[in-house]
């Protein structure tokens, strides 16, 4: 098959390491292959930036692998074309040999164009994102710790959600600090919502 991109990587990305395979033009007939492994810290990455653009490396694939990639996509991103490929398409392509390594076989891919990209959105999109889920995250969890809030003041036959709106709001703060404090008349606890315990046993 003929080769599309003369300079090209292949990146197996893992948790602590990536492994690239660069494949350039040989002396002869066969491809040039080199292999090297780095580490997933910024200065790590950093120097495979340099190593394939000293190389003269333009084209660089790695699969979408859990969150691994995320941080290798963006210091590459801008200094090479980048192609974010579905692992499960990746072993699908006819041709695979068991003793090829992952980073190998995209490399070869990659040159042979024989890779569909997945869609990733513009920085700045993505930074949104980000920001959106995790405000989405905070929402959540604050929910959460309202309606456990609520359950333990019912609990201690304390009705504070039947006066205020917002259990985790000034105004409910400011009355259980009253209550803790033990301050103000039962006419005023009334009014914050405080009830006395129901005669008998509890359910």
């Amino acid at each position: 098959m003929e080769v599309l991109y003369a300079i090209c990587c292949g990146l197996d990305v893992h948790k602590a390491s990536v492994t690239a395979c660069r494949r350039s033009p040989g002396a002869g007939a066969p491809r040039h292959q080199a292999v090297r492994t780095f580490g997933t810290t910024t200065r790590a990455l950093l120097q495979l930036v340099d190593w394939l653009t000293t190389a003269g490396c333009t084209h660089v694939a790695l699969e979408s692998t859990g969150v691994y990639w995320r941080p290798v996509y963006n210091l590459l991103e801008g200094s090479f074309e980048l192609l974010l490929v579905n692992a499960q398409h990746v072993k699908t392509v006819a041709g695979r040999k068991t003793d090829v390594r992952d980073s190998e076989w995209l490399a070869q891919l990659r040159e042979l164009g024989l890779l569909r990209r997945r869609f990733v959105p513009p920085a700045a999109q993505r930074e949104l994102r980000d920001v959106v889920r995790d405000r989405k995250r905070l929402l959540e969890d604050r929910a959460r710790e309202a309606t456990r809030v609520q359950k333990v003041l019912e609990t201690a036959n304390i009705t504070l959600a039947s006066v205020v709106t917002d259990v985790l709001g000034v105004s409910a703060r400011t009355r259980l600090k009253a209550l803790l404090a033990g301050t103000g008349t039962p006419e005023e606890g009334a009014e914050c919502g405080f009830r006395a315990k129901p005669n008998g046993p509890s359910d």
